[in-house]
């Protein structure tokens, strides 16, 4: 029996994946399906684009992916957009491999409705994100529209909605998750169109071959990108392959040695979504299976991926205050409330922080591999913050400087990982009540002594002084070489 466009539509707004903000049929007289990208930025490997062709090949209608390049994207500045405008070009090139056309508007003409009644939209299909504001932009967007409007969970492994209610730790998401890897960890259908679209005449588009940013005057320049880092699903794709063949079998040892390269380096590129974490997972779960000496360190990897990754993406969509200090738990209210007073040794301001001018050389380094690298191993990122802890006026300030240098430097920033990672550092989300200390109250302590002597800290110390040297003689804050990215 033949189903009616209703029941299929019906159908497939029933995957957990999909989360319909408009409901309807799409109009009769639409003349695409649009997907508007925004979190999930490939052109493959997408079930948002892969659920777009269906919808579109059903209706006998073409699919046109939509980027739009705004110049005010919260805390985002050129190192974000360089690596952004990178990944632009595979997506491109990917979704014409798929009979897709992609179109990129920068401002100011990426007026989203404009778009849709440019090309005569039938219906818009967009990304999950759980982040505060584009969450209010899809609410807005779905209030507006006058096409059914459906979005689509693209970057997680298992759909956010079947993890009804925010969950205190790794170890109690961990095997709601686990029991559903079965049913959601396969892999894609990279359909392709079966129709192409025609452009109209007159119709406005920017090419993702030129600088996105350029005459946006207002635009925040102030951090170079960094070319030890290159953006794109290519790039992501490339770098994965190396960690499944060369580096997955010392994953275990080698990820706990932020001196050395050992872990998968693939955290800019989820962020960006130039690759998503069930194309990374089934790769590593291939590279176990063809070897079993690879198991421990596959589930080892899974736990972050899968487990921590997704544990953040539940702390970001149930708190509404992730970013501020007010997010931590009651006990670590009280015990940072009780410390609130306590003397620091140290007291450093912002700036300081920021040019990596304290009296600890660890922490220093870290923060160097921030400015100059764009990201951080995440055993100092641990460090690092613990210490802002330390050397900041109250918990509240400390949060603070956390975010906004996170928001700044890392390619990997403005995303539920970082805010995670600082509540737990500072606020002692996700973790328990420790042994009473003064400043810390409660929350887990770490030393540099103790710190420094699991790992060799005098050579990530010089490698990131090396790394500050380097780029001083180059003239610009732009990195010249490769550390542990891309």
């Amino acid at each position: 029996m033949t189903l009616s466009l209703a029941e299929e539509l019906h159908a497939l707004s029933s995957d957990a994946r999909v989360t319909v903000r408009r409901a309807g049929l799409p109009s009769a007289s639409g003349k695409c399906i649009v997907y508007w990208m925004q979190r999930a930025q490939r052109g493959v490997d997408n079930h948002a684009v892969d659920l777009a062709v269906k919808i579109a090949n059903r209706m006998k209608l073409p699919v046109v992916v939509y980027f739009a390049g705004i110049s005010n994207f919260p805390h985002a500045n050129l190192r974000h957009y360089v690596f952004l405008n990178q990944g632009l070009r595979d997506v491109e090139e990917d979704l014409a491999a798929r009979n897709i056309s992609f179109v990129m508007r920068r401002a100011p003409h990426e007026s989203h409705e404009r778009l849709f009644a440019d090309v005569d939209a039938a219906m818009v299909i967009g990304d999950e994100n759980p982040m505060r504001e584009p969450e209010r932009w899809r609410k807005e967007l779905a209030a507006r529209l006058t096409v059914p409007f459906w979005t689509v969970d693209t970057d997680v492994v298992v759909p956010s909605k079947l993890i009804e209610k925010a969950q205190y730790g790794a170890y109690t998401i961990r095997p709601r998750l686990y029991r559903l890897l079965p049913e959601y960890l396969h892999p894609y259908e990279n359909l392709s169109a079966q129709y192409g679209w025609k452009r109209p005449a007159g119709f406005h588009a920017d090419s993702v071959h030129e600088d996105m940013t350029r005459d946006w005057v207002d635009f925040d320049r102030s951090v170079p990108p960094v070319a030890a880092w290159k953006g794109g699903t290519h790039a992501a794709l490339a770098r994965l392959k190396l960690f499944t063949e060369t580096m997955l079998s010392g994953y275990d040892e080698d990820r706990n040695h932020p001196e050395t390269d050992g872990t998968s380096g693939m955290s800019p590129y989820l962020h960006f979504g130039h690759i998503g974490p069930v194309t990374i997972a089934l790769a590593v779960d291939a590279a176990a299976k063809a070897d079993e000496r690879l198991q421990t360190a596959r589930d080892s990897y899974f736990n972050e991926l899968i487990a921590w990754r997704e544990l953040a993406v539940n702390f970001v969509r149930f708190t509404p205050n992730y970013d501020t200090a007010d997010c931590a738990e009651d006990w670590a209210k009280r015990s940072i409330a009780e410390h609130a007073r306590d003397e620091r040794e140290y007291v450093y301001s912002l700036e300081q922080l920021e040019r990596a001018q304290t009296h600890d050389e660890l922490w220093n380094a870290g923060q160097l591999q921030m400015v100059h690298n764009g990201w951080m191993h995440n055993y100092v990122r641990m460090y690092w913050a613990k210490k802002v802890l330390e050397w900041t006026p109250d918990a509240a300030t400390a949060v603070r400087y956390c975010v906004y240098l996170n928001d700044k430097y890392f390619l990997d920033g403005r995303d539920p990982n970082g805010y995670a990672g600082i509540a737990w550092a500072i606020l002692g989300k996700f973790d328990r009540a420790w042994f009473e200390r003064p400043i810390f109250g409660k929350i887990r302590y770490m030393s540099g002594a103790s710190t420094g002597k699991k790992f060799d800290s005098k050579r990530y110390i010089r490698r990131m002084y090396a790394l500050q040297s380097s780029m001083a003689v180059a003239g610009s804050g732009a990195g010249q070489g490769t550390l542990f990215g891309g």
